[in-house]
């Protein structure tokens, strides 16, 4: 299939899905279960990952701007600003689409081959709605969080990397991190994020609801909503970059 019926394809599946759903005591009692799975249990991976981010990325800014001419908060600032500009929004995004990406294309995929979906449309159940449109809101509603969650935790990464070595102090780092602060920047992370959440959770459900066959095809669906999403992913944050930035 060409990629001009992928796109007509995946139009008429978010033609179906952003509808006003049957029920709306069973969409939001399965948007409350996607906001656990895709919310609650994601976080402590997010937590670790941000951590650690943080910490690498003041000790490698430090190793890169060791210059006598620059301010001794450079670190601190260009650390802030890079988790800020593109980890927890893009980079964070890339990884949550092999996370929770080839989680909702499993998921949907598997309910595919075993005919599930089947049986919702033989009840007369908007199935594209029912499944798909609980995850996408729940994806796009926890993003915002775990941008600001994963903002704070990565500085405070760096601060431990400050407080246990004795790459750069403390007091340096603290400034960094406050000096010339855009709150712009917190805005247009969480667009960014928005707009990834949708795209991650989107393609996902496409390609698992469209997983005909055996358990072989939910793994390459699985694969295929992995790649495609972290590849627009990468041209969104171009675009909007160079919307919101340029």
């Amino acid at each position: 299939m060409n990629v001009f019926a992928h796109i007509g394809r995946y139009t008429q599946l978010m033609g179906r899905t952003l509808v006003r759903p049957d029920s709306w005591r069973i969409s939001f009692r399965m948007f409350m279960k996607e906001l656990d799975k895709i919310g609650l249990q994601t976080l402590p991976i997010l937590i670790v990952m941000s951590v650690f981010m943080g910490a690498i990325m003041t000790i490698q800014t430090k190793l890169n701007t060791e210059n006598p001419i620059l301010p001794t908060y450079t670190t601190g600032l260009v650390t802030r600003d890079t988790l800020l500009l593109e980890f927890t929004s893009t980079i964070l995004c890339l990884i949550l689409a092999g996370k929770i990406g080839s989680s909702i294309a499993s998921e949907i995929g598997t309910m595919r081959i075993t005919e599930q979906i089947d049986a919702l449309e033989i009840m007369g159940v908007n199935s594209a709605n029912y499944l798909i449109l609980p995850k996408i809101i729940a994806f796009i509603v926890v993003m915002p969080f775990f941008v600001i969650i994963s903002s704070a935790i990565g500085l405070f990464g760096g601060y431990l990397s400050a407080l246990l070595t004795d790459i750069i102090t403390v007091s340096d780092y603290l400034l960094g991190i406050q000096y010339a602060f855009i709150p712009y920047y917190v805005f247009y992370a969480v667009v960014k994020s928005v707009v990834f959440a949708f795209l991650i959770a989107s393609i996902a459900s496409y390609y698992g609801y469209y997983a005909y066959g055996g358990a072989l095809d939910v793994g390459k669906a699985s694969t295929n909503a992995v790649v495609n999403s972290s590849l627009l992913i990468l041209l969104f944050d171009l675009i909007i970059t160079d919307l919101m930035l340029n």
